[in-house]
């Protein structure tokens, strides 16, 4: 295979932007071949925008049996991820699954055995993996520069909505259209970082503050505090209410500090470690002294959805049996784990686990959607084709 053909499965919001970058030529080896959705307008868009040679289908049965593609970009409401992508193996394609991974940890781990089995390249669109900036910060933890993990502060409350954005589609920001708020849409980004840099904690105590600014059924304003193997914690702070938003991550090791803010990495390098400080200082009062620097790091702008796409199809290419992906699509649970349990952490009103006790969530989270009286006001109608947006 010298070229590979895609096909993306659902073109509402961000099905579009894979359209448009594929067919614009930007991924190299690529070619968009075939794109399919249920309903008539994105159909229509991709009839108005897209190549001829682009082929339409209304039937997903008929889109994965084609024989058009060999790939395929699944960009549909998050319920539907997992079983498009079990779909696309069924059919002998690769997969590429848009974020987050699914709504609950029992489905997604199905896919992942589904994947494992498949023997095709399985990525998820976790594109924030390609900034430099980050990719830098993990490599500073990852390297013991800042030695035994003490502490690490994510604030991420940059992804201000208004009340339109949530009224633009029915599905929005509703449990059984959405399966959660902040948690499912904006904040998979910054969990799956989370775990990326620092690890997946051992469990998890969260605050998920539904409809504190909106006028919505799920969260917009979460909380959550993580321990971790070892005794290091976490917190991450994530909001859709709040403006002007911070994006500003401070991870505490036992030999230096490290600050993510205004994309610099600010390193606080202590002359000597605090736990050997602690042990032999005799002084009272007194703390280790210490120097910053600013971290160079890659200047260039992150990649993001071509940056993902174009290393998803170099593994195809390379060969199934030694991809080296970025983002493996297998990775996606992890942050899910991580939004489960702070689910139900704050429906339970304590410490969650993790893993956390799959059927138990799913129990919990099927409670929330048949009890639901919830009602859309002002919903527009003309949108609700359009998948989400991150």
């Amino acid at each position: 295979m010298e070229t590979v053909r895609i096909g993306v499965m659902g073109i509402g919001n961000i099905g579009r932007k894979h359209c448009s970058y594929l067919s614009g030529g930007e991924i190299p080896n690529a070619k968009l071949t075939a794109v399919c959705d249920l309903k008539a307008q994105p159909l229509e868009w991709a009839r108005e925008n897209l190549p001829e040679s682009v082929r339409l289908y209304d039937n997903d049965e008929a889109f994965f049996a084609s024989g058009e593609i060999d790939a395929v970009i699944i960009s549909v409401p998050h319920y539907y991820h997992p079983p498009l992508v079990m779909e696309a193996f069924k059919n002998g394609l690769h997969a590429l699954s848009e974020k987050p991974a699914g709504v609950y940890t029992k489905q997604v781990r199905e896919m992942n055995e589904a994947a494992k089995k498949s023997g095709k390249v399985f990525g998820i669109m976790f594109d924030w993996r390609t900034w430099p900036l980050y990719q830098k910060l993990r490599d500073l933890v990852q390297s013991d520069e800042l030695g035994e993990l003490k502490q690490n502060i994510f604030i991420t409350t940059a992804w201000y909505r208004s009340q339109s954005y949530y009224d633009s589609g029915g599905w929005r920001a509703t449990w059984g259209g959405e399966g959660g708020g902040i948690l499912m849409n904006q904040a998979p980004h910054h969990l799956d970082l989370w775990q990326w840099v620092c690890g997946v904690p051992k469990r998890i105590r969260a605050v998920c503050n539904v409809a504190k600014y909106k006028d919505i059924e799920v969260e917009d304003d979460v909380t959550v505090y993580a321990d971790y193997e070892g005794g290091a914690t976490g917190t991450l702070v994530a909001s859709t209410g709040l403006t002007p938003g911070t994006l500003r991550w401070e991870i505490t090791g036992n030999k230096a500090k490290v600050v993510v803010e205004d994309e610099k990495i600010t390193l606080w390098r202590l002359e000597v470690p605090e736990r050997d400080f602690n042990r032999d200082f005799r002084g009272g009062f007194g703390e280790p002294e210490s120097t910053s620097e600013e971290v160079p790091y890659d200047g260039q702008a992150p990649k993001k959805h071509p940056g993902i796409t174009t290393n998803w199809v170099e593994a195809i290419l390379q060969g199934t049996d030694k991809p080296n992906l970025l983002a493996p699509g297998v990775e996606g649970i992890r942050s899910l784990e991580i939004a489960n349990a702070a689910y139900l952490s704050s429906w339970t009103d304590g410490w969650v686990e993790i893993p956390v006790d799959e059927d138990f969530y799913y129990d919990k989270l099927q409670e929330k959607i048949k009890n639901s009286t919830f009602e859309k006001k002002g919903v527009n109608e003309r949108t609700l084709d359009v998948e989400p947006s991150i």
